[in-house]
């Protein structure tokens, strides 16, 4: 979608992007079928297919702004917007832009996941908490000793990237909650030296945890999916 930018063709996907993409595909073949051949009663099928559907054009969206933002992180070279040439500083904006939309999306995406995982699972998690996020669907598994082949997968998904998810998850917070998250390092770089040329925040590293951030989402959805393909189709009618 977004490769147009770069005057590239339309993505293909590979690796664990494809696989991702192939196993949720199947589940809703698998559910798809059980539709039609009148096995569900209760719309519970359509509900999870329509939510994978869902997750689906949520992942292709993260990974778009994940790759216009290393496009546009990679063609600036200067160490402070005063140093910027007009041309750079349209390619930090546009940094900014699809970073911030890809950090946003990182969380959207696994929330969108922990609705699906609570009621695939029958977890139950707001009685816990009424507004629940992916990582208290996740708490409540591990709690309740539910669906271990699952649950401890998606822990150490959870585990390898838990610092970078700390940062993205920060970030998030600031740019919802507080102040425009680029500006915060802006802020407190003016507390520390107040009238000196202020440095642009350390955006190779960002981008690192957004890539962090895109695998989180990759691994998490490929376990869930590979472990539903096996749960629906044992499911009776």
């Amino acid at each position: 979608m977004l490769r147009f930018l770069f005057d590239e063709p339309k993505r293909a996907a590979e690796g664990t992007l494809a696989e991702t993409f192939r196993v949720m595909e199947q589940f809703v073949s698998i559910v798809s079928k059980q539709i039609k051949a009148g096995a569900d009663s209760d719309h519970q099928l359509r509900k999870f297919e329509i939510w994978t559907l869902g997750l689906q054009a949520a992942l292709d969206e993260l990974e778009q702004s994940h790759y216009a933002a290393l496009q546009f992180q990679q063609k600036i070279k200067s160490t402070s917007i005063k140093q910027m040439t007009a041309e750079e500083r349209i390619h930090y904006n546009r940094y900014i832009y699809f970073d911030k939309n890809g950090f946003i999306r990182v969380f959207s995406l696994m929330d969108k996941l922990g609705t699906l995982l609570n009621e695939l699972l029958d977890m139950r998690t707001e009685r816990i908490k009424p507004h629940f996020s992916y990582f208290t669907v996740l708490r409540n598994m591990r709690e309740k000793k539910a669906h271990p082949e699952l649950t401890w997968k998606l822990n150490d998904v959870k585990e390898k990237y838990k610092e970078a998810t700390n940062r993205l998850r920060k970030r998030r917070n600031t740019e919802i909650h507080y102040m425009n998250s680029e500006m915060q390092d802006d802020l407190i770089q003016s507390h520390r030296m107040y009238g000196a040329e202020i440095q642009l925040e350390n955006i190779a590293e960002q981008s690192a945890d957004l890539t962090q951030g895109l695998y989180l989402a990759m691994e998490s959805l490929l376990l869930t999916f590979q472990y539903a393909c096996g749960l629906v189709r044992k499911r009776k009618p």
